[in-house]
């Protein structure tokens, strides 16, 4: 298990300074294995209990803003926390989930930590958090805005246009509820995207 200095020192490389002291006490009340990934289109972070050694891990993607990667952070913390607490027995976004995610955030609400923009979106969401910040169309926006690079979405895109999703390369159609038919180019198979899924648009002359 990684020391708290190690944690401290991790975290200071990608959350705003002043949540770095309150998301090190988190780590130091309840230790857990953080683990920095690669960006994943999947997934913005996960955790994980490891029974062979009785461990919990949690990983983030390294791409993520200082916002971004503060709110994940403390959405996987929750996941730990509520595991602790009640058992593995609870669903993976229930009403324990969601009690332990608005208890552990809350202290951290406030305009020292997010700019205005993300601070009244995020209070928002903590209303009654989903299962992802990508399922949250305006959260999602908000804190993307505070990317070095633009980024596009897929609910910007006219249904009928091409984009890549990492290597894959697919054509937008309908809207069911948050998430887009599309039809991915070489197989011809349909899928159901997040409507806040950061693509990458192709140009009407591409051929693929």
């Amino acid at each position: 298990m990684i020391e708290a200095h190690s944690i401290n020192k991790t975290l200071s490389k990608y959350i705003p300074l002043e949540a770095l002291h309150y998301c090190t006490q988190l780590w130091i009340e309840q230790p857990f294995n953080l683990k920095i990934k690669k960006k994943r289109t999947t997934k913005l972070g996960d955790y994980r209990y490891l029974p062979a050694n009785k461990t919990h891990q949690i990983s983030i993607n390294n791409d993520l803003n200082p916002y971004s990667f503060l709110v994940t952070y403390l959405h996987e913390v929750a996941h730990l926390k509520a595991f602790v607490t009640y058992g593995r027995q609870i669903k993976p976004h229930g009403l324990e989930w969601k009690a332990t995610f608005k208890e552990i955030t809350l202290p951290l609400l406030n305009s020292s930590v997010f700019p205005d923009d993300v601070l009244r979106k995020l209070a928002r969401y903590m209303k009654d958090p989903k299962a992802s910040s990508c399922n949250d169309h305006n959260l999602m926006r908000v804190l993307k805005g505070h990317d070095k690079e633009d980024s596009t979405f897929l609910a910007d895109l006219e249904v009928g246009q091409m984009f890549k999703l990492g290597s894959r390369t697919f054509k937008k159609e309908n809207l069911r509820r948050t998430r887009f038919v599309c039809q991915e180019v070489s197989t011809g198979r349909k899928y159901l995207i997040s409507k806040t899924a950061v693509v990458e648009p192709l140009p009407e002359s591409v051929v693929v």
